[in-house]
């Protein structure tokens, strides 16, 4: 629309200059419905109010700032997945966001309030006040929400990150260093599922477990070790090895096995290994590093009501099951489970029912149970992508801080975020040392430091003992199995706990179990 001669902006004949309306004759002719629409639009895409409203460099600054800002999300959601996990366990850098967050949020609302403002027709009538007051109410609250709720996870976040992963924390086993790591080929964390809680005295780690992860590649083989295994060994230069120089003992035979050495072992010599937050936890990590003739740099021990949680976290696992597996049910006193989990595929479960999968052995062996727990976490590790990770953590977080403990210290998570993305995309091997490999009454722990070796071993390298492993005694021959082939014990857990549709059909067509409602 052009403006009358002698009003100043564009030139005349004559050298005279055109005046442009002022900026309020352009709110004149804007409806309040369209000033109303603007509105909602500078809202979604921050900016827009300000060029319709004809400040165009302050609406093309905001705009470019949301434009990258949405970038940079996109990025984070893809490209940068890695990034903003690092991010999102790291305590500084969550504070950081937090105040990013609260300041994006506050801009975006008096954007919002901004653009209304300079939309709106003068002058106007108190109706349309009112009803504009409504709406720009609305559309700050549909800013400011996401907000808060990205707020309040990301300070769930950093509350549980600063009270599970502890710097300061007191170790025998984790050396004080500033990177962890390190030049390391092989990280080794003790994975510990804890049997405590009502009617049980101290807490029995009947899951024990060693997942060893190559720093490179991330190929992982866990190798799972037998509950009721005896005379757990320790290194030599362990103050341990002077007082269980034939292995642990501590009184019965029951009370002397794998899954006590976590309890008994401090009751009995307390303090035997100086100040430690955990001394259970150091104890195992010294004899099933001696067992498997592995340095176990890490434990994370959680309890089996925070597996569950974890489970529902992660919105529930999908594995296949070949065979009734009870939930519940007394091995030793021959009471009956109160249900079972039928054989299928791809059976979704939710916390309550993967922990019976995990847990169950009425009439089953302690290395069916094994072979289960770790297609479980083959589960989880599937299940666990980063995204869904950072939606369902605020549960999580809330839920499990008291169940979960670890030696892992912060300074060693950005290290083992890029080794999670490493192993989601590496295969997972696993060795379980059932009676094929070693007796556990009789461990042959030289055969199974060498099996140890042969399965971690690169394809193609030679898979010969190590110089210090020891031959098997003549008794001990006579009860374990030869030492492995070249290429290892180790099974890819996806073959391991696959779908065997035989096995299934003829559990089956035997029927179900009685049950205690049965």
């Amino acid at each position: 629309m052009s403006a009358g001669p002698g009003t100043p902006g564009e030139a005349l004949p004559g050298g005279a200059t055109e005046r442009r309306a002022p900026r309020s004759r352009h709110r004149g002719d804007r409806s309040f419905g369209a000033a109303l629409a603007l509105s909602v639009l500078g809202a979604v895409l921050p900016g827009t109010a300000f060029l319709a409203a004809g400040r165009r460099v302050l609406g093309a600054v905001t705009l470019g700032v949301f434009v990258l800002l949405v970038g940079a999300a996109v990025w984070l959601a893809t490209g940068g997945r890695r990034a903003a996990v690092r991010a999102a366990v790291d305590t500084d850098r969550l504070l950081w966001i937090i105040g990013g967050i609260a300041l994006v949020a506050l801009l975006w609302a008096v954007v919002v309030v901004g653009g209304y403002r300079m939309l709106l027709p003068r002058p106007a009538p108190r109706r349309q006040h009112v009803i504009g007051a409504l709406v720009v109410t609305l559309l700050v609250a549909a800013v400011v929400a996401p907000a808060v709720l990205v707020g309040r996870l990301a300070a769930t976040q950093r509350d549980f990150i600063a009270e599970v992963f502890d710097d300061d924390g007191r170790s025998a086993t984790v050396e004080d260093v500033p990177d962890p790591f390190g030049d390391k080929e092989r990280v080794n964390v003790l994975l510990l599922g804890g049997d405590g809680g009502e009617g049980r005295e101290g807490v029995r780690t009947d899951t024990v477990i060693v997942a060893s992860i190559a720093t490179e590649t991330g190929a992982t083989t866990l190798f799972s070790l037998p509950r009721n295994l005896e005379d757990l060994p320790f290194p030599a230069d362990s103050p341990l090895a002077a007082i269980y120089p034939e292995g642990f003992e501590s009184g019965s035979e029951s009370e002397s096995l794998l899954n006590a050495v976590y309890r008994n072992g401090p009751a009995d010599h307390p303090d035997v290994l100086g100040p430690t937050d955990d001394p259970g936890a150091d104890f195992l990590k010294l004899g099933v590093g001696e067992a498997l003739g592995l340095d176990i740099d890490y434990f994370v021990l959680v309890n089996l009501d925070g597996f569950s949680r974890l489970v529902d976290a992660l919105g529930g696992i999908t594995v296949d099951v070949n065979y009734y597996v009870p939930v519940g049910g007394d091995p030793g006193t021959g009471a009956l489970p109160d249900a079972y989990i039928a054989p299928g595929p791809d059976q979704k479960m939710d916390g309550a029912t993967a922990l019976a999968f995990a847990r169950g052995r009425f009439r089953l062996t302690d290395y069916d149970r094994m072979d289960r727990q770790r297609c479980t976490i083959d589960a989880i590790i599937d299940a666990a992508d980063p995204v869904v990770l950072l939606r369902s953590y605020q549960d999580l977080a809330a839920t499990t801080q008291d169940i979960v403990s670890t030696d892992i210290p912060r300074s060693a998570l950005d290290d083992f975020v890029d080794l999670g993305f490493l192993v989601k995309d590496a295969g997972v091997r696993s060795v379980v040392f059932d009676p094929a490999l070693i007796d556990p009454a009789y461990p042959d722990y030289g055969l199974m430091r060498q099996i140890v070796q042969q399965s971690i071993a690169p394809v193609d390298a030679p898979t010969e003992a190590p110089a210090d492993v020891s031959s098997p005694s003549p008794s001990q021959s006579e009860t374990t199995a030869p030492p492995a082939p070249p290429a290892g014990p180790a099974a890819d857990v996806a073959d391991a706990c696959a779908y065997d549709p035989v096995r299934a059909q003829e559990a089956l067509a035997q029927g179900e179990p009685p049950t205690r409602g049965g």
